[in-house]
């Protein structure tokens, strides 16, 4: 507590308010708006006139209407009870508003985001009489069946742990430990604030070397992102990019999921909040909701809120990761937030940029993706940050603002494709405008599982975009101009897509696909390529091979073979070199 100062408003302008009299206040400190208590957070400051944006509806603020503050900066409740929770932008814990006040959202309502009054089964791992560091775990708590919370002491506090208290039930505002410190005693809770806009400290940041497995064979293989990375999924209305973030929320192998509905459709956090708590994570047979925290800031919540949700949900991702876990991020949509931008800088006067948004859209981009990556946290361990942003272009043109500043900073692209969303053709990744600059870093973990698997890949992307070019050459000439080869290089990027690229969320064994059957699926589309064009050369031609029945059941491997029996994808490939054999000796007879 910093002291509390009290100002009038002098001027209100949508959720940008205008104050006098808060002499001493900072940017970024919080405030209590009109006589509603509204929530605030300073922005800036010219002279002594102090502007705010409002995190609530304003409606009814005038001129006159008192405004207070602590002079403490917006900040979020760091403790268990995080997990499998839902707040808003500015951490109200949504369930609890509902209880309290019902549909809707009562103005100036204040509820703490953890409960205060339940108890948890704290275990010290330390004694009285050591000296602690900051990071350093001073005891555990099962927060859910999949989450080992580790207490840690806070970063700033280093001493010798004077009192800890004993195995046993404690709220988050009981005392468990003190720490005397060069600056005094310090008194230790289960639960801490700390300032949204303040990246947690790390000793450093370490290059990603793990990939982060998603079970889509499109991201996995052909575009992986490491964890610890930044991927944009851009695309139009309807192609997927919700879709695709639930799917990698589901089935990715982060240890925490940090889901931030930035201004999408209600119902679309509808979708992630009812099917969450009944899906089952198939690694550990447990609720996915059991390592999830969702922050909601719906497109008819406060515009502002929706750039304090993604600082907010960084935040939180961030003290997972001090605890040493792997966290990935699911931002829904960057978009949203940079509209809530262009709105704010234009009601405060701003010089706009391009199509209106302000100058500044690219710091803020760079502000947060920068909030990723591997780091050694203050105890020593690695943990790591993935953020996945999705980015809603107009009319899916890429050459917006939004989405070029995004490609300045992530190193993963995921271009979701109409044509390809309008054929339902899911997930709708194009593997012509996509990329990763993930390869290397991530190339030894596929090479202990394949030393074959970037060569296998690079040859199935280059039949990809050789079948690209040739489409250009169809839609002038017809496929029976081109010669046989060109013709067998089409079939075979047809069951590729069809085969492989193409993989059905709602199917039992396609919905998640391990590394090791994606491997074996590519190799044995790549053995059927390589087979196929010695019998084109031998002069049979490619409407005899794809006849063979062996040739048309390799687009049902995905979702007959499972994880567990991909042997038989290599009784599969016998039987297709048989096949093959058969056609080419019976050619020959003729």
């Amino acid at each position: 507590m910093n002291g509390t100062v009290t100002g009038k408003i002098i001027s209100v302008n949508g959720p940008i308010v205008k104050a006098t009299g808060l002499n001493g206040i900072r940017m970024f400190d919080i405030a209590e708006v009109g006589p509603d208590g509204l929530i605030g957070e300073v922005i800036r400051l010219i002279k002594d006139v102090t502007i705010i944006q409002v995190y609530e509806d304003n409606t009814g603020l005038m001129p006159g209407d008192e405004v207070i503050s602590h002079r403490r900066p917006l900040s979020v409740l760091l403790g268990p009870g995080l997990i499998a929770n839902i707040y808003d932008g500015i951490q109200r814990p949504l369930v609890g508003i509902s209880k309290a006040c019902g549909s809707y959202i009562k103005k100036g309502i204040k509820l703490s985001p953890l409960d205060v009054k339940k108890k948890w089964e704290f275990t010290p791992l330390i004694k009285a009489g050591t000296n602690v560091q900051e990071g350093g775990t001073i005891g555990e708590i099962q927060e859910s069946p999949l989450v080992m919370h580790r207490v840690l002491v806070p970063p700033g506090v280093s001493g010798k742990l004077t009192s800890i208290v004993d195995t046993g039930a404690y709220t988050i505002e009981d005392n468990l430990y003190t720490v005397d410190t060069a600056s005094g005693t310090y008194q230790g809770k289960l639960a801490e604030y700390w300032p949204v806009r303040r990246p947690r400290p790390s000793r450093m940041k370490k290059k990603p070397f793990l990939p982060l497995l998603t079970g889509q064979r499109i991201i996995d293989t052909f575009f992986p992102i490491a964890r610890g990375g930044t991927a944009a999924i851009p695309g139009g209305f309807g192609t997927g990019k919700t879709m695709t973030q639930h799917a990698l929320a589901k089935w990715c192998n982060a240890d925490i999921i940090v889901y931030i509905g930035c201004g999408e459709r209600g119902n679309e956090m509808t979708d992630v909040l009812t099917d969450f708590p009944k899906l089952i994570d198939e690694r550990n047979g447990r609720p996915l909701i059991e390592r999830t925290v969702m922050i909601a800031n719906t497109s008819n919540m406060p515009v502002p809120a929706r750039e304090v949700s993604i600082y907010t949900g960084v935040t939180i991702a961030e003290y997972y990761r001090d605890m040493g876990y792997s966290v990935a991020v699911m931002a829904d949509s960057t978009s949203r937030w940079a509209e809530a931008l262009r709105e704010l800088s234009s009601r405060l006067g701003d010089m706009p940029a391009e199509e209106g948004f302000p100058s500044y859209l690219a710091t803020k981009l760079a502000e947060f993706y920068e909030r990723a990556g591997l780091v050694e946290t203050l105890s020593g361990n690695d943990g790591d940050i993935t953020i996945i942003g999705a980015v809603s272009p107009p009319g899916g043109d890429f050459s917006e603002p939004v989405t070029q500043h995004t490609t300045r900073f992530v190193r993963c692209f995921w271009a979701l494709d109409k044509v390809l969303a309008d054929a339902r053709h899911y997930p709708s990744i194009s593997w012509i405008d996509s990329y990763t600059e993930y390869l290397h870093d991530i190339e030894n973990w596929w090479n202990n599982l394949d030393s074959q698997w970037l060569s296998v890949r690079n040859e199935v992307i280059n039949i990809l975009l050789e079948d690209h070019r040739l489409q250009q050459v169809v839609k002038l000439v017809g496929t029976d101009a081109l010669p046989p080869t060109q013709q067998f290089t089409l079939f075979v990027a047809e069951t590729i897509k069809n085969a492989f690229l193409q993989q059905n969320s709602f199917d039992p064994i396609d919905k998640f696909c391990s590394p090791e059957k994606q491997l074996k699926l590519l190799k044995t589309i790549l053995n059927l390529y390589k087979r196929g064009l010695e019998l084109v050369h031998a002069e049979i031609f490619v409407k005899d091979i794809a006849a063979l029945d062996v040739v048309a059941e390799i687009v049902r491997l995905k979702s007959e073979v499972t994880d567990e029996e991909i042997d038989k994808i290599d009784q599969y490939e016998k039987r297709l070199t048989s096949g093959f054999d058969s056609l080419k000796e019976k050619i020959t007879e003729v």
